[in-house]
């Protein structure tokens, strides 16, 4: 076994410096050491449900960057010292009709997580990116185009591939109306993709007070939700609405806005909702949802990016600060993505 240092829950609102276990290399793996790990909601969530009682370890981070440090002998995509980027899906069965149409994301047995998965091989508990070194199959790494930030590019591989996803599966580009609903970590980088596609972008935000913010981003305009005649008027405008709210709410005011035949795309909120289905029959509008990307479609969105100058809007930590960020991102004070320096790891 190999042996890295990282952070690894020692109960919900905790976390603590520990010596990990990595695997040896396999013949199809990469070792890489983590340069910087994108802190997301979905590390809030895994710590909150973490209990005494938990048997499992949990090391969270599942966007991260860094570089190769050793290869398998089948490797022959990677070398040492090459930059790479992993995501939050680290393996699937290959063989399935979702896997053999290059959505891994969708795999009938379920993709394995970056960190709280079962490795198909030898069942341990996959451990994520707040740590100095991850192994990884090589055909789940994916090199880092040279134009990206490594930094900014980490939440590309969660955050980044989620609104992704969405926006090439319905066809957004030149001629497109998107909006998107909540601009936050997803939100912000929904706004860029889309303006980059060459779709005209909205903003959909509780109050006025992110207009030149969405602006800066790229977006065309900004709706405000609580203004009822805002809404009004915007009704049955977008082709495209890219629903990135983390809470649950209300999906009605949001289904109005969607032009006929157009679609309302779940991406933040994933529990239980409640439609009515005149509001889908009116306009024949669509609800749908998405969650991260396989592997075509997530090489395709970092090579977009880089030719589009499309990065996070980020805070770095040092990674000893990790219990910082977490609080932080639970009141919503970053604008957009919290990634963390791994190098004080050594």
């Amino acid at each position: 076994m190999r042996t890295t240092t990282g952070w690894q829950a020692a109960g919900p609102t905790e976390l603590r410096r520990a010596s990990l276990e990595r695997r040896d290399l396999r013949p199809d793996d990469i070792a890489v050491q983590v340069h910087y790990c994108g802190v997301c909601h979905t590390d809030l969530h895994a710590l909150h449900a973490y209990g005494q009682h938990t048997k499992a370890p949990l090391v969270p981070g599942h966007e991260f960057t860094g570089v190769v440090t050793g290869t398998g002998p089948e490797v022959t995509t990677f070398s040492v010292g090459d930059h790479v980027a992993v995501g939050n899906i680290i393996d699937s069965c290959g063989v399935c009709a979702m896997c053999e149409a290059g959505q891994e994301n969708f795999c009938h047995s379920f993709p394995t997580l970056t960190y709280g998965g079962t490795d198909r091989l030898d069942g341990s508990t996959t451990l994520g990116g707040y740590s100095r070194e991850y192994v990884v199959r090589d055909t789940f790494a994916y090199p880092l185009p040279s134009g990206l930030d490594p930094a900014a590019a980490a939440p590309l591989m969660c955050a980044g591939i989620t609104v992704w996803e969405p926006l090439r599966s319905l066809g957004v580009g030149p001629g497109s109306r998107v909006a998107v609903a909540g601009l936050g970590g997803l939100g912000h980088l929904a706004v860029k993709m889309a303006v980059a596609l060459g779709a005209t972008t909205t903003v959909i935000s509780r109050t006025q007070d992110k207009r030149n913010d969405a602006r800066k981003l790229g977006a065309h305009d900004l709706i405000a939700s609580t203004d009822t005649q805002q809404m009004a008027t915007a009704r049955d405008t977008f082709d495209v609405v890219i629903d990135t709210i983390s809470a649950p709410h209300d999906l009605a005011p949001y289904l109005k806005l969607v032009a006929m035949d157009g679609t309302l795309s779940l991406l933040g909120y994933l529990g239980p909702v409640t439609v009515e289905a005149t509001d889908l029959l009116i306009g024949r509008k669509k609800l749908s949802s998405a969650g991260s990307g396989g592997r075509l479609a997530t090489a395709e969105m970092l090579q977009f990016c880089a030719d589009n100058s499309i990065a996070a809007d980020i805070e770095v930590l040092p990674s000893s600060q990790v219990d910082t960020a977490l609080d932080r991102l639970r009141r919503n004070d970053v604008r957009y993505r919290f990634v963390l320096d791994m190098s004080d790891l050594d």
